[in-house]
């Protein structure tokens, strides 16, 4: 009696299962086959484009030794940092305006903004001070390591710039944006 119970209970749930995977396979087919063709223009494509604001498209992680002396007569200070560094670079889509976008029927051309560098920062868990030193005369300059830092990320920015940060950001907005736009059934060339 109880193997009967058992036995029956699994037969309806498989029962259940089937008719779950039936319905859930034929009722969507027969909603699209209704729905109508979205149309989408200039302007929805704008608001679509600029709700992403600015697109973060890379990131690069840079190592810079960095040296800072202040060398006076009667000694100097000196510190020098292996400084672990984050650069990020992107599209400002918010900077788009209607003009930057032409669309003719599913096709779109778009006009991005240039590439650049959206942030910049040091990671102190995997930067160190190297040697710190302060000649025989001189006081220990407390600024000089915060000094050595701003430098630092002016170096990561550089460095960066000239890795071609600035060009692998815009080739990847224009790569997400022509996947995000094609969801949509539009095809999309830049300018």
């Amino acid at each position: 009696m109880f193997k009967t119970k058992i036995t029956t209970g699994l037969l309806l749930a498989v029962i259940l299962l089937i008719l779950g995977v039936i319905i859930g396979v034929f009722i969507p087919h027969l909603k699209n086959q209704n729905a109508k063709e979205k149309i989408y223009d200039t302007a929805t494509v704008l608001k679509q484009i600029k709700g992403l604001s600015e697109l973060v498209t890379v990131k690069y992680v840079v190592e810079r030794v960095i040296v800072l002396e202040d060398v006076k007569w009667y000694g100097e200070n000196r510190v020098m940092l292996v400084v672990n560094g984050i650069v990020k670079a992107g599209v400002d889509l918010s900077r788009l305006k209607q003009e930057d976008i032409v669309r003719d029927g599913t096709n779109i051309v778009i006009s991005l903004p240039p590439a650049q560098i959206t942030d910049v920062y040091i990671d102190e868990k995997n930067t160190q001070v190297i040697e710190r030193s302060t000649g025989l005369l001189r006081k220990f300059d407390k600024d000089l390591e915060q000094n050595a830092r701003r430098q630092a990320v002016d170096d990561l920015r550089r460095a960066a710039r000239y890795g071609g940060i600035l060009t692998d950001a815009e080739r990847q907005a224009k790569s997400q944006l022509k996947l995000l736009l094609s969801n949509l059934g539009l095809s999309v060339q830049f300018r």
